[in-house]
């Protein structure tokens, strides 16, 4: 595996499990009151539009990241949404 291929799969990796500590922290104190939920509307904006883009492309690392990506910070501005209206 060549450094570039690597670097990518890295910087998708860690960018779709960024979202992790944030939605376990969410889960088990079941306080989001200082999340901004804006900030997870404009992130599955972006990564959505990043899954869109690879699909283009037919960039399988692409689509699959942001992809999962997507349905990571959807899932936290679920639950920012189900706290807030609690």
């Amino acid at each position: 595996m060549d450094i570039e291929k690597l670097i990518g799969i890295l910087a998708g990796l860690f960018t779709t499990i960024a979202v992790l500590p944030q939605i376990l922290k969410a889960v088990k104190t079941k306080q989001v009151n200082d999340v901004s939920p804006w900030m997870f509307v404009i992130l599955c904006l972006g990564v959505g539009l990043w899954t869109v883009y690879g699909i283009l492309k037919t960039d399988w690392p692409i689509i699959i990241t942001n992809g999962l990506s997507f349905i990571l910070n959807g899932i936290m501005l679920k639950i920012v949404w189900f706290q807030e209206s609690k």
